[in-house]
């Protein structure tokens, strides 16, 4: 499992790739997110809500209301143009991140 704290910078990165594919509402990204992973990871609901809503407030992505398949009112989110460059940036800091890391972590496995 991967602790909350390893993984924190990342969430929002996270979030704004599955967004890029199409739009979706906090409780399926959740599962999204856990089926990604493998069950390694499993976002809690109070910090998908605190991520959406930040990503929101900066204007990466936007809320609509929306349906399931019941009937249930829901509120999906999209990724804005401004949320798909952020995204570009981020994982290109990624990358630069972990080849970086990578570079001390090599020799330990073996």
């Amino acid at each position: 499992m991967i602790s909350a704290d390893a993984i924190r910078g990342y969430v929002d990165l996270m979030i704004l790739s599955l967004l890029r594919e199409r739009p979706s509402y906090a409780y399926e990204l959740a599962q999204q997110i856990s089926a990604t992973t493998g069950a390694e990871y499993t976002i809690k609901q109070t910090t998908l809500y605190s991520a959406v809503k930040r990503l929101e407030s900066a204007g990466l992505v936007t809320s609509f209301a929306g349906a399931s398949e019941s009937g249930k009112p829901r509120t999906y989110y999209r990724i804005t143009a401004t949320g798909s460059a952020h995204l570009a940036e981020k994982v290109a800091e990624w990358r630069d991140t972990k080849s970086v890391v990578d570079r001390f972590v090599q020799g330990i496995e073996q």
